[in-house]
């Protein structure tokens, strides 16, 4: 992995923790399952996961750390190597599967979640259902972000991958 690319998680981690923090008013709607979506279709599972951890760490900084934080991870990481898996082995991914992944994420999230729950209490379902309302509203801004970032995200990557390999020593 080069520097250039580095670069890119980077940015693309910075967004994400900037968008979580900037909706951090609205519960369970944020950006971050959206940028690691598109990350994972576009740059790979790795790169997903390396976002997803990223985004997951810098953000709890700001908005308070605790045993959720590895699940957080975990869910994330989870999240960007299926997509990562959809975008190395589906070619050409139409962005209405794209947005289904992203909703059906969202209730994942919301599973792998839960489990923190079981992990210290040892009742898994009642805070499942308890929680189905927020996960539902991930999932529903899950789709809203994807229909809004990927197509520009898409488009400044594939300005990128052109840029990357041009000829200009000044690129």
């Amino acid at each position: 992995m080069n520097t250039y690319k580095l670069t890119l998680l980077a940015i693309l981690s910075a967004l994400a923790v900037g968008g979580r923090y900037a909706f951090q008013f609205l519960p369970n709607v944020q950006p971050v399952t959206a940028i690691i979506i598109i990350c994972g279709i576009l740059l790979g599972p790795l790169s997903a996961i390396i976002v997803g951890l990223l985004t997951t760490f810098l953000s709890n900084m700001l908005l308070g750390m605790g045993i959720w934080t590895i699940w957080q991870m975990i869910s994330w990481c989870l999240i960007g190597l299926l997509s990562g898996l959809i975008g190395k082995y589906v070619s050409k991914t139409p962005l209405w599967f794209i947005v289904i992944f992203g909703i059906v994420s969202g209730y994942l999230f919301g599973i792998v979640i839960s489990l923190t729950t079981y992990q210290v209490t040892g009742h898994f379902i009642p805070y499942y259902l308890a929680g189905l309302p927020f996960d539902t509203a991930h999932a529903i801004g899950n789709g809203v972000f994807l229909l809004l970032l990927y197509p520009i995200v898409k488009q400044l990557l594939k300005n990128y991958r052109i840029n990357r390999f041009s000829s200009n020593p000044k690129e």
